[in-house]
């Protein structure tokens, strides 16, 4: 298995703090965020991660990456864009991977502004267990809160419905950012591109994928943040502190 770690965003919500760093170096309990992120993939017998950024923060990343003791192979990607104004999106930056880089196995995918205690190993015995595509969610028990994420409606551990930041929810579960697809996943993804789909959200691809492919859930009730805002930035900082 492969993993990608989307870090192209220019997190516009978090300036002027992400006006000239990525979000994914912003530090948490005195480590930058991705780095969270790596010590949970140690947990898995990685082939090599990818983290996949844009051309403003490239180099920051080639120095961060310089600086760390990686514990498995870890490559920098340029999406080669400039502003988010011209961004590929989750899905473009995914698609550029997986062809660039030739892949032709199972991968994780995890957005890069992601902190959480749960084990990735357990996820990944569970779509070994399944033989299907995988997206790992959270119970955020508020519906007003729910508007701010994908939406999923489970039946089961099957996803039956997904909705990006919905105005009525249906669910309070939403997705974490964390997604396995099968290799023979793979394909559908510049199919989904080709078809004129959005290409800005992992989400949007998962909307469409479960109508055509079976896409089980697993729900976690450890610690996660999704570092979309200064105020659950604050929050984590003070939670990985203790």
């Amino acid at each position: 298995m492969y993993a990608i770690i989307l870090a192209a965003g220019y997190a516009t919500r978090l300036h002027p703090l992400t006006e000239n760093v990525p979000k994914a170096l912003l530090r948490v309990a005195e480590k930058p965020i991705i780095e969270h992120i790596m010590a949970r993939l140690e947990e898995l017998s990685i082939i090599k991660a990818y983290v996949i950024t844009n051309d403003k923060f490239y180099s920051m990343f080639l120095e961060w990456l310089h600086n760390f003791d990686a514990k498995a192979p870890v490559e920098i990607i340029n999406d080669g864009t400039k502003s988010n104004d011209d961004r590929l999106g989750a899905i473009g930056d995914m698609n550029l991977v997986i062809k660039s880089m030739n892949i032709n196995d199972d991968i994780l995918v995890i957005a890069s502004d992601n902190i959480f205690d749960f084990s990735l190993k357990e996820i990944a015995n569970f779509f070994k267990k399944v033989k299907s595509n995988l997206i790992v969610l959270y119970d955020v028990k508020d519906y007003a809160l729910a508007k701010h994420y994908g939406v999923v409606e489970i039946k089961g551990n099957i996803v039956v419905n997904f909705e990006e930041k919905p105005s009525q929810p249906k669910s309070t579960l939403i997705s974490t950012g964390i997604y396995l697809f099968q290799k023979k996943t793979l394909p559908l993804i510049p199919k989904y591109i080709e078809q004129g789909n959005s290409s800005d959200k992992t989400g949007n691809f998962i909307e469409w994928l479960h109508k055509r492919d079976k896409v089980y859930s697993y729900t976690t009730d450890k610690t996660w943040y999704d570092i979309g805002n200064l105020e659950q930035l604050e929050k984590a900082d003070k939670y990985y502190k203790k």
